[in-house]
């Protein structure tokens, strides 16, 4: 006897956050670990009106892309969606799914598509932030990426996409967190890695008597870690161990540029895809030496820096003040002259009074949601090419419309970056060139 409460479908598409879509009796439904091709029998989770949601019970025909997960979280920890299916056919949906967005909602056809850019599949995860949770019945302290959909911590002694140096720290954060007079007071952990060096950031909400001070130095000696606390905001983020401890730096070596940065400042977290954005972006704006290039999002200088040993002149936008330091400390460690940096609210667009009418080539690198306000300053000024870094393809899309069908941009290039492998997260970069017969 068959359950009636239970289905079976084939599935045909993966959503944007990696559940398998299906269609039953018209409806679509979004099922956790089931991937297009698959064969699947399931049962309703949640019914809404215009979509289900469903649990997947069991893959009686899997799809030719499936591939054993390695990590034994996977399927509770949120960190990674997409390690049952093949990473290369992963890439080629990212690929795809950027192609259909700019095509089919922004009306965009580009005239060049990139091959997608892969990197290490593995430990490439240098930034990270770790929660951190006491729970007795599960045997003390579990410290990890979230469960999935859930507040809860995943409980896992190992993390595939953790450098495996961090990895292999999990159980010992445990051990050390549990140790503490109140375990239950320490959230979260900040993970940053750099060339030579490592940090971890502990959020602590109450004040660590002298005991858990020094239980935490210990700890910093014995693993090699540089370690931070966190009482407060960002800007209360102190050493304990070492009390003056080396600056966290990663190279650019193609560019002769070296980025210091602090253990919660953004870096992109996959330095090896990073270096192949930065000679990717250096390639394609191509600013000759006379060439006055404004960077819109700057951050800490990762693409100013590299520009400006090519370009007469580099101005870089970040809304955070801090970062805006650090960028400017960066310029100086690199003996790099030619830039400026200012701090300014990008949502709100470029500086009022800010003439960019000097700048002929435009670097635009917003967070998810977009540079609309940045795009609709071309009303004032009309770049000759403008290189478009996104993490978000909708956002990118809509961008994307408004700079060829209102501004007249052509989109010349654009392609995909695995930043983060095994997610759903897509990074992209396409170039506008002007052009030249729309007023």
């Amino acid at each position: 006897m068959t359950n009636p409460a239970e289905h079976t479908v084939r599935v045909t598409d993966l959503s944007h956050d990696g559940r398998g879509v299906a269609h039953l009796d018209g409806k679509a439904v979004f099922i956790d670990d089931a991937l297009p091709g698959d064969t699947v029998r399931f049962r309703h989770r949640r019914k809404r009106r215009a979509w289900d949601q469903g649990e997947l019970l069991e893959i009686l025909e899997p799809a030719p892309e499936r591939v054993d997960p390695p990590c034994p979280a996977f399927g509770r920890c949120g960190g990674c969606a997409l390690q049952h299916l093949d990473p290369q056919a992963a890439l080629e949906r990212k690929h795809q799914g950027l192609l259909n967005e700019l095509r089919l909602k922004a009306r965009v056809n580009p005239e060049q598509v990139d091959a997608p850019v892969s990197g290490p599949l593995w430990n490439y995860r240098r930034r990270a932030r770790l929660g951190a949770r006491y729970v007795p019945r599960k045997g003390g302290v579990l410290v990890g990426f979230r469960e999935r959909r859930h507040a809860y911590i995943a409980d896992m002694l190992e993390c595939r996409v953790l450098p495996q140096h961090i990895s292999d720290q999990l159980p010992a954060l445990r051990e050390l967190l549990g140790s503490l007079a109140r375990p239950d007071r320490i959230p979260q952990i900040e993970v940053a890695v750099a060339d030579a060096q490592s940090a971890l950031v502990f959020r602590n909400l109450d004040p660590l008597g002298a005991e858990d001070q020094q239980r935490l130095r210990e700890y910093s000696l014995q693993s090699g870690m540089q370690v931070f606390l966190q009482p407060g905001n960002l800007e209360s983020v102190t050493p304990l161990e070492p009390v003056n401890p080396p600056p966290l730096v990663y190279s650019l070596p193609r560019h002769q540029v070296e980025i210091h940065f602090r253990p919660t400042d953004f870096i992109q977290v996959n330095a090896e895809i990073n270096s192949a954005i930065v000679d990717r972006v250096v390639e394609v704006l191509a600013p000759a030496p006379e060439e006055r290039v404004v960077d819109f999002f700057c951050g800490l200088g990762n693409l100013t820096l590299p520009l400006a040993r090519r370009a007469a002149f580099v101005h870089g936008l970040e809304w955070l003040p801090g970062l805006v330091a650090r960028a400017r400390q960066n310029a100086a460690h690199n003996d790099i002259e030619n830039v400026s940096f200012d701090a300014c609210d990008l949502e709100q667009g470029p500086p009022k009074d800010m003439d960019l009418s000097g700048f002929t080539k435009w670097l635009v690198d917003p967070p998810r949601t977009g540079a609309l306000a940045v795009v609709q300053a071309l009303e004032k000024s009309r770049p000759e090419r403008l290189v478009y870094l996104s993490c978000n393809p909708a956002t990118l899309a809509r961008d994307a419309g408004m700079l060829v069908h209102q501004f007249g941009y052509r989109m010349t290039r654009v392609g995909v970056f695995d930043m983060f492998p095994h997610t759903t997260h897509v990074e992209s970069l396409a170039v506008f060139d002007k052009d030249p017969g729309h007023e």
